[in-house]
């Protein structure tokens, strides 16, 4: 019989309160999505007014599933064979970092960069294209190998009875980062730094997205303390690149049931959601200058940060929504653990009948993302009709709800649902971290959770890396679909040039401006997926 893992110590995270230590668990994630609130604010005007089409552009970012599709699972899976002494998350959470933190620098400075190396011409033009390209890929790959980690620390550090609660805070800082990074955007930082860290919108963004990273998640890191993965246990072998892609293989094949439909919700999810993330900005901007924008806007010279600075004023509305329903949305329904309460509550006879209604009243987390999907749905719906800033900014404002619940729903099951598999193992796989107790200074400071001596309220681990590389496949396929479909309609709609920010191009390669925007209507296919997202949600209820 093979000899179960060996582990040393027990996860554990700085701070007096269990807020606080959520807060700190979670930290990382507000660098992380500020980084990405950045790529995704200005990059895609950034290659636009570089000179790439719309069609060309989107087979830039395949970038970001291809990534996703690569790097996290296999992330992941390395991760949780590795026997560091720092933990099995942290040091590629840092390592990530510095890569990420050198790929925006570069992005930055991209012009200048070339300029050093090549002669004024078509060449340097197309060699900047080259090295803007090759620096978004280097830093997606690198990003998603971040954001893997930063997820499955979560999943490691919490029990069955926390995941919930660590989704949510993990929601909040979602929202916080892109708060924060979409307020930035929408500043003029040329009249807060000068020239200090660079002489245009972009590249102060990148060094303040850098140095957000790098604070984030050191943070993080400090704060948390991981168990040590000792040893794999006798008969268990180190295995090589071909043998861990063919074992994820092998276990997305022979995905559990509930983890399985857990994955085809977030694939018609993401069909919808990638092309909002990405081209919402652009779709808010182009909406302004067609509709709204002054004939001296119009004009200007510097095109690229107004349609980043109007695009980011749409997204602070959005992130704000987003931030407020990730604090009140777990008050107000409730959790898979609360479906099946280990106790009966007995609240005061005056009031009994209040609590019992309420409670009884609570929606499902499971039918509010339901909920969540519809309105996404019925919100991009109207995306191709759109004539006007407000009603761009008011659509883009109310998906900040489904964003709340995606962001914090996916996770909170798949978190729920490795946490059972890790408990129903025999004891002689689960090891004897099993049974340890759970000190005070861990991350469960409720009375309820110091007595875990019961196996399926520790959270074990082991499964997080592979099974949450394994979503993020099911986020990632998704995104290679939505950039097919957006390569077919730009081709179609858009085939030029962008008029609005590729001023240097001869007005012969632009594309015309009449009929329906391109993006609005990759927007309008996305609705549909995102109401097949919802039945799927729907039967996921039904086999709870």
């Amino acid at each position: 019989m093979a000899q179960a893992a060996q582990w040393q110590g027990a996860p554990h995270v700085k701070g007096s309160t269990e807020s606080i230590r959520m807060v700190l668990l979670t930290f990382s994630l507000i660098g992380l999505q500020f980084t990405w609130g950045t790529e995704m604010t200005y990059c895609t005007p950034y290659l636009l007014q570089l000179g790439l089409t719309k069609s060309k552009l989107s087979l830039v970012w395949i970038a970001g599933p291809l990534s996703g599709l690569i790097m996290q699972p296999i992330v992941g899976i390395m991760a949780d064979k590795s026997t560091s002494k720092w933990g099995r998350r942290r040091p590629v959470m840092i390592g990530g970092t510095v890569i990420v933190s050198i790929c925006l620098l570069i992005l930055g400075w991209t012009k200048e960069i070339i300029a050093a190396f090549v002669e004024e011409g078509e060449l340097r033009r197309e060699a900047t294209i080259f090295l803007a390209v090759l620096s978004i890929y280097a830093l997606d790959f690198a990003i998603n190998a971040v954001q893997s980690s930063c997820r499955s620390l979560i999943v490691d550090t919490l029990p069955i009875p926390k995941q919930q609660l660590g989704s949510a805070w993990a929601s909040r800082m979602v929202a916080i980062g892109h708060l924060i990074g979409y307020g930035a955007g929408a500043l003029d930082l040329g009249s807060i730094f000068g020239t200090l860290i660079g002489d245009t919108q972009f590249k102060q963004l990148t060094v303040i997205a850098a140095v957000a990273l790098i604070v984030a998640i050191g943070v993080t890191c400090w704060a948390v303390d991981e168990r040590v993965l000792i040893s794999q246990g006798e008969g268990v072998k180190d295995e090589g690149l071909v043998a861990v892609l063919m074992q994820i293989f092998k276990t997305t094949k022979n995905l559990p049931k509930r983890i399985q439909m857990i994955c085809w919700i977030q694939f018609w999810s993401w069909i919808g959601w990638f092309p909002f993330l990405f081209y919402s900005t652009t779709w808010v901007g182009e909406i302004y200058l067609r509709y709204d924008a002054p004939p001296e806007v119009k004009q200007s010279k510097d095109p690229l940060s107004d349609i980043g600075r109007v695009g980011s004023m749409s997204l602070i509305v959005f992130s704000i929504v987003t931030f407020v329903g990730s604090i009140t949305l777990p008050w107000m329904v409730k959790s898979p653990e609360d479906e099946k309460p280990d106790f009966t509550p007995r609240p005061p006879a005056s009031i009994a009948p209040i609590v019992k209604t309420v409670v009884e009243r609570k929606p499902s987390l499971l039918t509010a993302w339901t909920v969540a999907h519809l309105i996404f749905a019925g919100s991009m719906v109207f995306a191709p009709f759109v004539t006007s800033l407000r009603f761009a900014t008011v659509l883009v404002a109310v998906c900040g709800i489904p964003w709340a619940l995606a962001c914090w729903a996916p996770f909170t099951f798949i978190g729920v649902e490795i946490n059972k598999l890790g408990s129903s193992l025999p004891t002689s796989r689960r090891g004897s971290h099993q049974y340890q107790r759970v000190s005070d200074g861990s991350i469960e400071m409720t009375s309820e959770a110091r007595n875990v001596d019961r196996s399926e309220e520790s959270a074990t681990g082991e499964l997080a890396g592979i099974y949450l590389g394994i979503l993020n496949l099911y986020t990632t396929l998704p995104q290679f679909i939505a950039t097919g479909i957006s390569m077919v309609v730009f081709t179609i709609l858009e085939p030029g040039k962008s008029p609005e920010l590729a001023k240097d191009a001869h007005p012969d390669e632009h594309h015309s401006t009449e009929g329906y925007n391109g993006i609005a209507v990759c927007l309008f296919i996305g609705a549909f997926c995102s109401v097949a997202a919802a039945v799927a949600t729907q039967r996921f209820k039904n086999t709870a």
